[in-house]
């Protein structure tokens, strides 16, 4: 244990072990925050993310400090991550302890208040994201899941969702992503080419309809029917 303890001087082999102790404390604290210390994160990234920037910090900003130790610790922790990651994939029981299955805080329109404890969120976050998601009553969710990235997924009840074109059986347009053509005055050859149009073809239909040049066109694009959508500068 004597890398434990400040000394002058540590060996590579004392690095790494500084580096897998860290590593295992930063999973453990990690897992007792509870997810919500790392939003949008699974936990092995939030590690990585908080561990990579303290450690390289110190030696650029340190004069006293080298570079070798920071480099042995960072290499140390991508080694480990990739193994922690290759294991989850092989592992259900560890997959489960670092990405553990979403928690239900939410079901028919009721909030479990124990499973919202469990997730450290108190009502007040809960409505929050019920509002960023355009939820403005509890009673309208079917389902609400505590994500392992920190996230809450919604799912309205049946009665309150939108009605779907298949809903009404309506005959729409497959999707269409317009390809842009022009940028601030210039054309981009890689999407042009992709659109099956030339440059001339493009003037020509420009000059025609809006009987203007491509440099005062600040965007443009085209679609599968060939209709060219035109913004101009202001």
């Amino acid at each position: 244990m004597e890398f434990f303890h400040s000394q002058e001087s540590l060996t590579a082999i004392q690095w790494i072990l500084r580096a897998i102790t860290g590593f295992l404390f930063l999973i453990l604290v990690s897992k007792v925050m509870g997810h919500r210390s790392f939003s949008q994160l699974r936990l092995l990234d939030f590690i990585m993310a908080i561990s990579i920037g303290n450690i390289i910090a110190h030696p650029l900003s340190d004069e006293g400090l080298g570079l070798k130790g920071s480099l042995i610790s960072m290499s140390s922790l991508v080694i480990l991550y990739l193994i922690g990651l290759f294991i989850s994939l092989k592992s259900v029981t560890l997959r489960n302890f670092l990405d553990p299955k979403p928690t239900p805080l939410i079901k028919d329109g009721q909030i479990l208040f124990k499973n919202l404890a469990k997730a450290r969120l108190t009502i007040d976050i809960l409505m929050s994201e019920m509002r960023k998601g355009q939820i403005e009553d509890v009673q309208k969710v079917a389902l609400a899941l505590w994500e392992p990235d920190g996230t809450i997924s919604f799912f309205k009840d049946t009665l309150y969702q939108s009605l779907t074109p298949e809903d009404m059986k309506l005959t729409i347009k497959p999707f269409d992503l317009p390809k842009t053509i022009i940028k601030e005055g210039k054309f981009d050859f890689e999407e042009l080419s992709g659109s099956g149009k030339d440059e001339e073809w493009v003037k020509g239909q420009i000059h025609s309809t809006y009987n203007l040049d491509v440099k005062q066109i600040l965007l443009a694009t085209i679609d599968k029917q060939e209709k060219i959508n035109v913004i101009f500068y202001k």
